[in-house]
């Protein structure tokens, strides 16, 4: 079963110095139909002007998850941590007990990012921070694993029973990803045009699957997305 999130289904937020769509409730926008799906909480897709972002703001009991599509994005927590974060790399937070961070664009052009929250496997956890480059991240054709519960694979470690998946798929290429019955996962697409089990998803389109075996991705144009697996 595929259930689709268009993009128009969103919530739309615009504040000048920040454009988003919420895939889930998020601050003043609220569906009851869609609060989160199994522990993915947040789902924001974000674009920042130059010179602009987030102030400094606390968060707790969540593992955070930026993955910029374009541009970069400055970051600094009460960790101590300062970095950049460029396409290529992913940036996971542990707010765990409580930290407050800061973003903003540093550079003279748009920056336009997936802001990703889930849920963590225990309340208390100690803070954390972990940022990576992918540079396999680039290949074509191929499911690359970004973050997971253990680490393996050379993955960023969140804490909580999820697997975060990469994707660039070139035009009439196809992959296929087994998930068990009693798992679940979430298709966002980035960029393109793909069929995932015969539905058409588009660039900004989330789809939840449930009670399928096998996930078929074929690309009706090249595309980007991330695939989450989750119990």
């Amino acid at each position: 079963m595929v259930a689709m999130r268009r993009p128009k289904e969103r919530g739309q937020a615009e504040h000048g110095w920040l454009k988003s769509c919420h895939t889930f409730s998020f601050a003043s926008y609220f569906d009851p139909e869609h609060t989160k799906f199994r522990a993915l909480r947040v789902l924001n897709e974000d674009w920042i002007p130059s010179g602009k972002g987030f102030g400094t703001h606390p968060h707790e009991n969540m593992e955070i998850i930026t993955y910029v599509v374009e541009g970069e994005i400055e970051h600094k927590d009460s960790m101590g941590n300062g970095s950049v974060i460029r396409r290529g790399a992913l940036q996971r937070m542990t707010a765990g007990t409580g930290v407050t961070h800061s973003e903003f664009n540093p550079t003279a052009q748009e920056t336009h990012l997936l802001q990703i929250w889930i849920y963590t496997e225990r309340i208390g956890l100690e803070p954390g921070y972990e940022q990576r480059d992918f540079p396999s991240r680039w290949k074509p054709n191929e499911l690359v694993l970004l973050a997971s519960q253990t680490g393996k694979r050379n993955s960023l470690t969140i804490h909580q029973d999820v697997e975060i998946y990469g994707g660039l798929l070139k035009t009439g290429k196809q992959l296929e990803h087994e998930i068990s019955l009693d798992r679940h996962a979430w298709i966002q697409m980035i960029k393109g045009q793909l069929i995932v089990n015969g539905i058409d998803l588009q660039a900004g389109d989330g789809a939840a699957i449930d009670e399928e075996k096998l996930i078929t991705l074929a690309a009706a144009e090249s595309s980007e997305f991330l695939l989450f697996a989750l119990a």
